[in-house]
């Protein structure tokens, strides 16, 4: 876990696949709806957030597939690692996200998960699926642009 500079935000995960396979085109805080022995797994940093997605059931937001393991120091009424977790929205924000994930098919994604203060929040994004051609051409960019900096330096190096 590492802290934000300049902020009272501990992150305790973040969903580094997601900036690769998605368009970001919104980003915005949740709170969660957890339990004691969640927390605790929590700031041990125990969570992976690699497949997980939210959906929209009857009013309510809903976190799904985000793992946080069992609390290894919990004698008993530990948690289920993968079960739903409400996400916490206004009403409002909620009914704006209902338009835009049925209306123009986005999909709405976690980034990061981290510790304001003494609240568990979540950084969710509206996001677009990328196909293949999209991430290999992504991934092209990148390795070019790397290739160009190598040669800027070693143009530097040798003058």
């Amino acid at each position: 876990m590492s802290k934000d500079p300049g902020t009272t935000r501990k992150l305790i995960c973040q969903n580094k696949k997601a900036r690769f396979r998605f368009d970001i085109v919104e980003s915005m805080e949740a709170g969660l709806v957890l339990t004691g022995t969640e927390v605790k797994s929590l700031r041990l940093g125990r969570a992976n957030l690699s497949d997980a997605y939210a959906k929209i059931r009857k009013g309510e937001v809903w976190l799904y597939n985000a793992n946080i393991s069992p609390y290894p120091f919990a004698y008993h009424d530990n948690h289920d690692p993968l079960r739903p977790r409400k996400l916490l929205f206004h009403k409002s924000e909620i009914k704006r996200l209902i338009g835009k994930i049925e209306e123009k098919g986005f999909t709405l994604i976690p980034l990061k998960l981290y510790f304001s203060q003494s609240h568990v929040k979540a950084e969710m994004a509206l996001a677009k699926g990328r196909n293949v051609v999209d991430r290999r051409h992504e991934l092209k960019k990148r390795d070019a642009s790397r290739e160009l900096d190598r040669q800027k330096k070693n143009y530097k190096v040798s003058c």
